[in-house]
Order: C-alpha cells, then structure tokens, then sequence
C-alpha cells in the first residue's frame, strides 16, 4: 500500500530539482557582466546614504511579534472550522462552541491587554 505523504513528497522533491536546475542554468548560461553600478549599494529607489546595519526601535518588533502572535491564533480557527460540522451532526456542538468562544475571550483580552499597555501606539 502506498502512502498517502509518496505524492507529496515527489511532488516536492519535483519542485526543488526544478528549481536548483533552473537557477544553475541561469548562473552557467546567463549573462554576468558586473560593473560598478550594477555592485552599488541602492535601496528603495534612492542611493543608500547610511550604514546598511543600523538600529530599529522596539516598537518595530514588539508590532511584529504581535502580529505573529494574534495571526498564528487566527490559524487555529479554520480547524475547529472543518470539524465543526461532524461535532454537530454527533450533538456536541455545544461544548464546541464553548470552547471557542472561550478561546476567542483569551484572545481578545490579550488584544486589550497589549491595548492598554500601549503596545500598539507608534509614537
């Protein structure tokens, strides 16, 4: 019997070789003529005027953890979403939706709490 993961994988192992031909063919076969502005430093449109390592503010990752944190919780949304249905075909759809909204409390009071302590201001 074969595993439900073979296609997957091949699929994926598919992918990977595709991909790490076409760029070893590009870099063989391309053409590689470097000069000193294609090797100058330039970002955004403008030419770079300070060190490319210099210092962000807290804020900058504090908003990005937070980001990572409240979506990652979203994401465990869709699962009780799928299974949601069979639960109340099977008459625990209460205790499920309990559970949820229990969840959801949690989040939302970590999302006040991170209001209140001014986490999401900029200033």
């Amino acid at each position: 019997m074969i595993s439900p993961y073979v296609p997957l994988m091949m699929s994926l192992v598919i992918a990977v070789g595709f991909s790490l031909v076409f760029v070893g063919l590009s870099k063989f076969f391309g053409p590689q003529r470097p000069n000193a502005t294609k090797e100058s430093l330039y970002e955004c449109g403008m030419p770079s005027v300070a060190q490319a390592h210099q210092r962000f503010s807290v804020k900058f990752y504090l908003v990005a953890v937070l980001f990572i944190l409240f979506d990652l919780e979203a994401v465990f949304l869709f699962p009780w979403a799928v299974v949601y249905k069979q639960f109340v075909l099977d008459g625990h759809a209460a205790f499920l939706l309990s559970e949820m909204f229990f969840f959801l409390g949690v989040l939302f009071a970590g999302w006040v709490y991170c209001w209140k302590r001014g986490a999401l201001q900029w200033d």
